[in-house]
């Protein structure tokens, strides 16, 4: 960020006030006058300027300046914001994380050495379709977070959003700040540490527009109600109020909003059980079927299932539906952790949490493509049903204006098509042969709509998705669902965070990890007493087929092998053998990868050659996706000249 001249000075002055606060001059004269002592009672040649800043960086003395000069810490707000050039006619909220304190589950932490790689906590914020992250710090008890957030306050009504909203206007914004804790251990896999709502409306009382809060942040899942540690926040709005509220207006409006919600709710569930009553009284096998109407979320707190969709436009960061479905099987899949044994938990998260971690179940995962979905205009539901061995499954169908229904299954990003089969028809008439994996189907819905299977059976082969009969299926009144799960309802969650452009490099990327791979196979065969000679052309020639493999994922449709055959019988003389070995991750850790790869039989074959004149190929293409999802395709390959 270039700065204009008289900011730069300004900067500077503040730097060199605050550096003459903390005596740096007298710590350096210290250091300078020991390390002199030092190296002339051992008589050695003259103490250099590497030796002397060498000196400075093992006495902690540059850590500590950096530390003390952050900027968080040492501009004033009204500077911070004009380096930023942010306009003084909108209202902003600065939301600074002072540190963190009581994360006993790191109590027992080392202080990592300089240069060690180690577990790290990072915080992930989002306000009114903002996204903010931290720098990730350390795990520590006391883990140093000390970071600082701009969040602008904005209005809601298009025609009001340029103006500047006062503390009556900002009042009535019930968004909460949503922060979510992400532990990334050392192999870079990610947990769910804490997910927290924070109301920021306490700082409208502050007579100088500022307030510090401690938020004590809870577990999630099975541990929901344990403390995970606790963050000092201060809070600062600016430009400052003229006028300030009172506490009390403000702890009125909240508990109004409170009653509001629970009110709602509490007419929902009425509706919900009478709803459920009259479902019963259809058939009394209904009992039986996956009619899921609320499920908890990471906080233990049961929602509507229609609150965890929403219509999510990907912008420019996604394409089509079929690519938005490759990103969201790019999303790891994992089950909610559970403590000892015995049946699976169900865990459904809020969209921030899944997206910050960046793995979920299948639950999250189908509320996602199904919201991604509907930002495209398709006709989207999340189905809940089973999959083969009874086990229960959730997953996609998009109906067509012309009454096709396709399935698609999140985790992979196929795409079935439902042709149902009808059990009156003669013996003798040729029935439609299912290909998808489900066996039956309980419920569909999306942020609108929700429709219980009153069908004689269940089965998915069997099933006539006409939703307007409703002798097939039941509905919930949309008025009913609406009051608790439309977007700016009390009661429902926030609204979706925004897609993040993804992070990764792909070229670097990909030529990193080609690297290691290629380390890591010299190695292996340097072990077992062979030499590995590279053919640079041959793995060059591997990317047209691995930009073919990803571009088959997003489409379904398989094109360029042509080309990337005749290259290779191009390159491979007469009388050699050619193989190659293909293989798709989700992650860029080139040991894991190596790993896997070696369990396969074909793989081990090719990296394990033996015989006259051969030559070793491997290629690395790492495909970015938003989220920081990544696909990544590695291809072994090699050649060599066949002996009878």
């Amino acid at each position: 960020m270039s700065l204009p001249p008289e900011k730069a000075s300004e900067l500077k002055q503040i730097i060199q006030d605050h550096l003459m606060k903390m005596d740096i001059h007298g710590k350096i004269r210290g250091v300078l006058a020991e390390t002199l002592q030092a190296e002339g009672d051992r008589g050695e040649r003259p103490l250099s300027e590497e030796d002397f800043l060498t000196a400075l960086q093992r006495r902690g003395i540059v850590e500590e300046a950096m530390k003390e000069l952050s900027f968080v810490n040492v501009l004033p707000l009204p500077f911070f914001l004009s380096l930023m050039n942010i306009s003084p006619l909108r209202r902003y909220l600065y939301l600074q994380v002072l540190g963190g304190k009581a994360f006993l589950e790191h109590l027992q932490e080392p202080e990592p050495l300089p240069g060690q790689v180690c577990s790290t906590l990072t915080l992930h914020l989002h306000f009114r379709n903002q996204r903010f992250r931290s720098k990730p710090v350390p795990c520590a008890c006391e883990p140093d977070l000390q970071e600082g957030f701009l969040l602008e306050v904005h209005r809601d009504s298009p025609g009001d959003a340029g103006k500047m909203a006062d503390a009556t206007t900002m009042l009535s914004i019930c968004d909460p700040v949503h922060m979510v804790m992400i532990k990334t251990d050392t192999s870079g896999d990610t947990t769910l540490v804490s997910s927290y709502f924070l109301d920021w409306r306490s700082v409208l009382s502050a007579p100088s527009g500022k307030t510090t809060v401690s938020v004590e942040l809870l577990g999630v899942g099975s541990e929901c109600k344990v403390p995970a540690g606790v963050l000092n926040i201060k809070l600062e709005m600016y430009p400052p109020l003229s006028e300030t509220l009172s506490p009390e207006v403000i702890s009125t409006q909240q508990s109004l909003e409170r009653q509001k919600t629970a009110e709602k709710e509490r007419l929902f569930l009425v509706y919900a059980k009478q709803w459920w009553r009259e479902f019963l009284e259809i058939r009394p096998s209904h009992q039986s079927k996956l009619v899921k109407i609320f499920a908890q979320d990471e906080n233990g707190v049961n929602r509507p299932v229609c609150s965890y969709v929403r219509v999510l436009r990907a912008g420019r960061l996604l394409e089509s539906p079929r690519q938005a479905a490759r990103f969201v099987s790019l999303l790891v899949q994992e089950r909610a952790p559970v403590v000892g044994g015995g049946a699976r938990q169900e865990q459904w998260c809020t969209m921030m949490a899944f997206l910050c971690r960046n793995k979920g179940d299948c639950e999250d995962h189908a509320t996602l493509l199904c919201s991604l979905l509907l930002g495209f205009g398709l006709d989207a539901y999340v189905c809940v049903g089973t999959k083969s061995k009874n086990t229960p499954h959730t997953w996609v169908m998009t109906c067509g204006t012309d009454g096709t229904v396709t399935f698609w299954e999140s985790l992979t990003a196929h795409r079935y098509l439902h042709q149902p089969i009808d059990p009156e028809a003669p013996p003798m008439v040729p029935q439609p042969k299912p290909t998808y994996p489900y066996r039956t189907i309980g419920c569909v819905f999306n942020h609108k709509t929700f429709l219980a299977n009153c069908q004689p059976s269940d089965s998915v082969e069997l099933c006539v998705f006409e939703f307007t009969d409703g002798s097939r299926w039941k509905a919930m009144s949309e008025d009913a669902v609406r009051s608790v799960c439309a977007p700016g309802s009390t009661s429902s969650l926030p609204p979706l965070p925004p897609l993040c452009s993804s992070s990764v490099q792909t070229s670097e990327a990909s030529n990193q990890l080609e690297l290691e791979m290629r380390f890591l196979l010299a190695e292996h065969r340097k072990d077992l007493g062979l030499a590995t000679v590279w053919d640079d052309h041959l793995s060059y020639l591997l990317s047209s087929a691995l930009a073919a493999y990803e571009l088959e994922r997003c489409t379904g449709v398989s094109c360029g092998n042509e080309e990337f055959q005749d290259a290779v019988r191009r390159a491979v003389p007469d009388g050699h053998t050619f193989k190659g070995f293909p293989i798709h991750f989700l992650h860029r850790n080139a040991r894991r990868a190596f790993a896997t790869c070696l369990r396969s039989p074909f793989c081990e074959e090719i990296v394990c050659c033996r015989g006259d004149h051969v030559r070793l190929a491997v290629r690395v293409r790492v495909f970015a996706y938003p989220e920081s999802a990544c696909a990544v395709w590695i291809m072994f390959a090699c050649k060599y000249r066949s002996v009878l």
